[in-house]
């Protein structure tokens, strides 16, 4: 069961640039976490009960610097909360939906698995169990 869109996560050249920006702008910052073996930094800001996690490639980058190469910077991804990732997949799976990940992986704030865009409207969310 959906329990609600944790945040909305954007891709960023730099990080530290871009936390200056949204703080200006009033939000708070959150936690920083390095993901190297991800390929990137990201940090959680919010203002008025909402949540982005600005991403930073590091490294090669992966993901976030063929995303930022290929798109530039900007909305990445939509974080829906779930109460059960696996029954989740799943029921998706079941109903034919394309999926990134089969099988929920550890990420930044807990276990989270990618849906493709293609099944979204063009846009990739990434499922989230705290």
């Amino acid at each position: 069961m959906l329990k609600g869109i944790s945040h909305t996560g954007i891709a960023v050249k730099n990080l530290d640039e871009a936390i200056k920006v949204y703080q200006a702008l009033g939000a708070e910052l959150g936690e920083i976490h390095d993901a190297p073996e991800s390929g990137m930094r990201a940090a959680m800001v919010s203002a008025g009960g909402d949540t982005l996690e600005l991403i930073e490639p590091v490294g090669d980058g992966g993901v976030i610097a063929k995303f930022i190469e290929s798109r530039g910077e900007g909305i990445h991804h939509l974080c829906i909360e779930v109460d059960d990732i696996r029954k989740m997949l799943a029921e998706l799976a079941e109903k034919g939906v394309r999926l990134i990940d089969n099988e929920p992986r550890q990420g930044i704030e807990g276990m989270v698995a990618f849906i493709h865009p293609k099944s979204m409207n063009g846009v990739l969310i990434e499922l989230l169990e705290k």
